[in-house]
């Protein structure tokens, strides 16, 4: 392979491994501020010790969050320097704000949260806790819009340079607001809150079906349980529609690969599960008629453009992008499904308890939570090749002139064999934290502390004895 696929296999790579752990911190997030809450509220000794459980578990995403995320920021000079070239004066601000504003303002507040449980008190606790939360939403929001720049590029002029030619910033607000932005957020924050609430029902229902921390468990559940069936409502029902609406005005040729439509086609149909049989241009599947027409113009009757109306050299990567995209919707069906029936049986006489099946399929949740945000993804990166800025610049001509194939070979094995022990390091601790289980509360707060005003007030003492 030439150096230009493996740096495409690299990034997508090193992006999908990074990308399980931003959407457990931001709803993991989440659910610690409704945590504290609960406790400052009530004063239920239950709420601090799942506090003081799940600080630690934030703790370790946070940290293979940042560690995963550096190297893109490499990538971007070492292997796409074109690209950086081309973007760097719209692009290199919104990753300046992220790192400035947000990425410091969650980073600043994090070891209050880690290790001020036990100093600070209830409100200051959870004040930084909503701090790191808030930073981690603050971070989504400039990488987002990062990308969504990228998607539907808004607010720039092109200029030739002595480097060549460059993309400038001419309106900072519609380059903030770019039209894919909103309904791209809305999406991938709702996503993040299912995925965190995920977590908390997986290892909930894990204690209950091994019958350790019961009362525990069930308290995560009732507080998980609501936002997890809320959210994989909305998301499906509202968020994902806006996102079709987007869609269609903005990247027509990405939604006819999303569905597989090859004419333009009144009353278009929106496949369930399907086959594209590329050669003869044809879809086979389960459809709904009439469905997608309505969803990306809000009327059944409506015209969608079919990917003969585009040149076949603007036309993305079809398999991929069609079944990425049916998985990532389906799955999104699956967490309402899981979410009711979990719903059901807790309002039918407790039974959700005792019942085997639905407390399993509580604890897959996360990693089907997981696998669909790291699909959703693929379908945005994938549905918009072959541009890398679309309608401006294509990715074949953004890489690095100067790489040789066997030096991105021999990083991309090194990137495979380092993510592969960072995750079974990553999951060897997450396992033990969750097989220890929350800590009893009175070890916690009864561990001495020394405080500074104390050691400094003993060194005064020394030095007046002296």
């Amino acid at each position: 392979m030439d150096p230009l696929t493996l740096s495409r296999i690299q990034f997508g790579l090193t992006v999908s491994f990074h990308f399980i752990y931003p959407p457990l911190s931001i709803g993991l997030g989440i659910l610690l501020v409704l945590m504290g809450i609960q406790y400052v509220r009530t004063r239920d000794a239950k709420w601090r010790r799942l506090s003081f459980f799940w600080v630690k578990i934030y703790g370790l995403i946070f940290a293979m969050g940042v560690a995963t995320g550096i190297v893109q920021e490499f990538a971007f000079g070492t292997n796409w320097p074109i690209y950086s070239r081309f973007v760097g004066n719209v692009f290199g601000s919104l990753l300046a704000a992220e790192g400035i504003f947000a990425f410091f303002l969650e980073g600043g507040f994090l070891g209050l949260m880690l290790f001020g449980g036990n100093r600070l008190g209830p409100r200051l606790w959870l004040l930084a806790t909503f701090l790191v939360a808030l930073g981690a939403h603050f971070s989504a929001f400039w990488i987002v819009m990062a990308n969504s720049w990228m998607q539907t590029p808004a607010g720039y002029v092109l200029q030739e340079t002595q480097f060549g030619l460059q993309a400038f910033m001419t309106d900072f607000a519609s380059v903030v607001f770019t039209p894919s932005f909103i309904p791209r957020i809305l999406h991938t924050l709702v996503a993040s809150w299912m995925t965190g609430s995920a977590l908390v029902l997986s290892v909930g229902a894990w204690f209950l079906l091994r019958k350790r921390h019961e009362e525990l468990g069930k308290s995560m559940i009732r507080l998980a349980l609501p936002v997890f069936v809320v959210f994989s409502i909305f998301q499906v029902v509202f968020f994902g529609a806006r996102q079709a609406e987007n869609v269609t005005i903005h990247q027509p040729v990405k939604l006819a690969a999303m569905e597989g439509i090859w004419n333009d086609v009144a009353c278009a149909p929106m496949t369930v599960v399907g086959w594209l049989d590329v050669a003869n241009q044809k879809t086979y599947g389960i459809q709904i008629p009439c469905l997608l027409s309505f969803l990306a113009h809000g009327d059944f009757n409506a015209t969608v453009q079919g990917l003969n109306s585009f040149p076949r050299e603007m036309w993305p990567p079809l398999q991929i992008t069609f079944q990425s995209y049916h998985a990532m919707v389906n799955l999104g069906l699956v967490f309402i499904g899981i979410g009711l029936l979990a719903t059901f049986f807790y309002f039918w006489r407790q039974r959700l308890w005792t019942n085997r099946l639905v407390l399993s399929l509580l604890v897959l949740s996360v990693f089907l939570a997981v696998a669909s945000s790291i699909i959703g993804w693929w379908v945005a990166e994938f549905g918009r090749q072959p541009w890398i800025v679309w309608g401006l610049l294509r990715t074949e001509e953004a890489g690095s002139p100067v790489l040789q194939t066997h030096q991105v070979l021999l990083s991309n094995i090194m990137f495979v064999l380092v993510y592969a022990i960072l995750f079974v390091l990553f999951i060897y601790l997450l396992n033990e934290k969750i097989q220890k289980g929350p800590e009893p509360l009175e070890e916690m707060e009864e561990r001495p502390v020394q405080t500074l005003p104390d050691t400094f007030r003993e060194i005064f003492r020394r030095r007046a004895r002296a």
